[in-house]
């Protein structure tokens, strides 16, 4: 079968199948969490002090008395078998940034052959896989593998549902046999550790009596391409890259604007609806979905939870996606930039901190001026985004992120902190030493009878920001759609705690001369200001001026690759930051960079095998085939006294020549294996692979404006954008 053939019988089956149906939606308190193991199931099942534990580990993150698991473990298998499983796992988060099981019977059998079903509080607790083959950074190897999981008691185990049955799933954690984290979970946990004991800290200088147990929270707004199968079966690039390595431009993209928040596709609607129904019945607050920018990109954006949660449901989100797509016909690219020359694909993580008795203390109120607590936190970010700018640039690097970062509604590379005006004048004032207060945000008033005025916010929204405060929160905009959210949160959770500390320090030393709290923490915000502030910009974050004043006047980082970003964990500001705080060794840290450098190197070299292959296999035959036609077409002509254009013969011809000459040069530069660190290797990836392959593509995607449609091998843009 042709290309044409194949892309005609794609298109066919796009235009002619008809949306999967879906069951109409029941109520949400029918459905929601019913297959969560939460604590109004484990008050129903458990004794009154089996349960008391479990509460308490649960909310303060307290230590759960070990002879509590049996209890735990024998109702929590005891409701998961009501609910059809015979197998549970242990989910757990390793470097990858995929989610990783291995899938246990709850059966044994007995002397007499009979089979019995058994879960006892040891399963429950510890599992044994293998540590060596996932990414480790060599802390495990083949003769010394052994890793164990153990139960996450404050993340809530859940019943998976396929058409293959039920599981029950248990989050933890995962660890080596020397006890180094291998994993995303054990480093967030303990950030927010850290950051909960520098926080009651400072809480309790500024006089603060009951301060419960602090937390960060996590709402990640996840974006997202649907193409139909049909199409994405026939690109090798999709299928093995998550992206289109090669496609000339549609005639039609998002100039025109009409694609966010348009009305929905039934298709994508039912799709929609078929995800969330899971997602509630999982106790994931899946709470808007729309349609974005480009041309066949949506979102989904949860409400905020307790991030340590919030991040195992970001992983069950994702898989739940991928898999229900292919229910509908659909494949689902969370690659952060799947297609040239429109908008990528961003995972926006909304993260505050608070607590029960103090509430959201990233809140500011309706006098931010008046509410110390809110403005040191605040002041604490920026800080923290002014002294580790380049750790928060790495734990958001990859080689798809890197296409996304500064172009297209997504921010740039350079970490600053956008307050809005309000906040940012309150800084500005206590620079000066002083706290006068602002203006609030007045009232909308359109002057139209029937539209009731309405406050206004009293800051606008920088979408060009990569770290922007918006209301109650910190928005981290710069998060790739298809990475975990957990090292962001960790990068956050850590550096907060290190300002905190730093302000406690400061507090403790200012209580002790000023007059009042106001005046002490006016004293230690204005130094932090002073040293700090440069990170403070509500500018255009796109604009040339501000990446040359960024670096030259204010001294912040612009790296624009992950070879430029990843080295910075060898930092030994970063060493000490997550060495003092505890929540990453020395050698873990060394881990991840080495597991993050390999990946970078890896992805970039699978695309570069496949756009050889893709070049060599599939465009140059069809160019060629082309490319006789036109010359036999010519010859014919000839014949008969018609002189024919050759130009057109003439750019094919060039345009093959060049891009097969380019693949050449490719080849070479992939054989390359000399390189002396794996940072020289990163930057011979990010400058000399990625260059050629864009000079690659740059010809190839001209033969597709010239090739005949009927020859050319590839879905195009315009079918896979447009078609659904």
């Amino acid at each position: 079968m042709s290309g044409n053939e194949s892309r005609a019988q794609a298109v066919f089956q796009v235009t002619n199948s008809e949306p999967l149906k879906v069951k109409p939606p029941k109520s949400l308190d029918k459905i929601w969490a019913t297959d969560v193991f939460t604590l109004v199931k484990m008050e129903e099942a458990l004794s009154k002090k089996a349960f008391k534990s479990m509460k308490k580990t649960v909310e303060t993150g307290g230590a759960l008395d070990p002879g509590t698991a049996d209890v735990v473990a024998a109702a929590m298998k005891d409701w998961a078998m009501s609910k059809g499983a015979k197998f549970y796992s242990h989910i757990f988060y390793p470097m990858t940034g995929a989610s990783a099981e291995k899938h246990d019977g709850f059966i044994l059998s007995d002397a007499s052959g009979k089979a019995i079903t058994d879960f006892t509080g040891s399963l429950l607790i510890k599992g044994e896989p293998d540590g060596s083959s996932f990414p480790n950074g060599s802390i495990r190897m083949t003769n010394a593998a052994r890793g164990y999981t153990a139960w996450d008691p404050t993340s809530p185990a859940y019943i998976m549902h396929t058409d293959n049955g039920a599981t029950l799933m248990i989050p933890c954690i995962f660890i080596s046999w020397t006890g180094e984290a291998l994993d995303k979970k054990v480093p967030l946990l303990r950030s927010n550790s850290a950051m909960n004991d520098a926080a009651q800290k400072v809480l309790k200088l500024m006089g603060e009596k009951e301060v419960a147990t602090l937390n960060s929270s996590c709402g990640a707004e996840q974006e997202y391409f649907l193409v139909d199968s049909n199409f994405a079966n026939l690109r090798p690039d999709l299928l093995l890259a998550g992206r289109t390595l090669f496609g000339a431009p549609s005639a039609k993209g998002q100039e025109f604007d009409d694609h966010y928040f348009g009305a929905i596709p039934q298709r994508v609607q039912n799709f929609m609806q078929d995800t969330e129904d899971q997602l509630y019945r999982l106790g994931i607050p899946a709470k808007t979905h729309h349609n974005e920018v480009a041309p066949g990109q949506f979102e989904i954006a949860p409400y905020y939870e307790a991030a340590n949660v919030a991040a195992d449901h970001q992983q069950l989100l994702m898989t739940i996606f991928k898999n229900t797509a292919k229910k509908h016909g659909f494949d689902c690219l969370f690659h952060e930039k799947p297609f040239a020359g429109i908008n990528g694909s961003g995972k926006h993580v909304n993260w505050s901190v608070g607590n029960s008795t103090q509430g959201n203390l990233l809140d500011p109120g309706k006098t931010p001026h008046e509410n110390l607590n809110f403005l040191l936190f605040c002041g604490a970010v920026i800080r923290g985004v002014h002294k580790f700018g380049p750790l928060l640039r790495a734990v958001i690097a990859s080689a798809g992120n890197d296409h996304r970062l500064g172009a297209n509604e997504a921010p740039p590379a350079i970490l600053s902190v956008y307050l809005g005006s309000q906040i940012e004048e309150i800084f500005e004032q206590i620079r000066e030493g002083n706290l006068d207060g602002t203006d609030e945000g007045g009232i909308m008033d359109m002057g139209l009878s029937q539209i009731v005025p309405f406050a206004k916010d009293a800051g606008d929204r920088n979408r060009t920001s990569p770290f922007a405060f918006t209301g109650n929160r910190f928005e981290f905009r710069a998060v790739g759609s298809e990475q975990s959210v957990s090292g962001p949160l960790i990068a956050m959770n850590t550096m907060l705690a290190d300002s905190l500390n730093w302000i406690a320090d400061e507090l403790e030393t200012e209580l002790k001369s000023a007059s009042n709290n106001t005046a002490a923490v006016i004293a230690v915000l204005k130094k932090l200001v002073t040293e700090h502030g440069v990170a403070i910009f509500g500018g255009d974050g796109y604009s040339s001026e501000w990446h040359e004043a960024a670096v030259k006047e204010r001294g912040l980082k612009n790296l624009p690759t992950t070879a430029d970003a990843l080295p910075y964990l060898k930092d030994e500001a970063i060493k000490e930051l997550f060495a003092s705080t505890g929540v990453l060794s020395e050698t873990e840290l060394a881990s991840r960079f080495e597991v993050y450098a390999e990946q970078y190197i890896l992805s970039i070299e699978v695309e570069a095998k496949l756009v050889i292959n893709m070049a060599t296999t599939s465009i140059y035959p069809a160019a060629t085939r082309y490319l006789s036609d036109v010359s036999l077409a010519s010859s014919s002509a000839s014949e008969l006294g018609i002189d024919l254009d050759k130009t057109v013969a003439t750019s094919i011809a060039a345009n093959i020549n060049g891009m097969m000459a380019s693949v050449d040069k490719l080849s070479e530069a992939l054989a390359k294996e000399d390189h002396a660190s794996e940072e020289e290797h990163m930057q011979f990836c990010a400058n000399t692979i990625r260059g050629l392959m864009d000079e690659v593509r740059g010809y190839a995607d001209a033969l597709e404006s010239e090739v005949a449609d009927d020859l050319w091998p590839l879905p195009t843009y315009q079918e896979m954008l447009f078609i659904k």
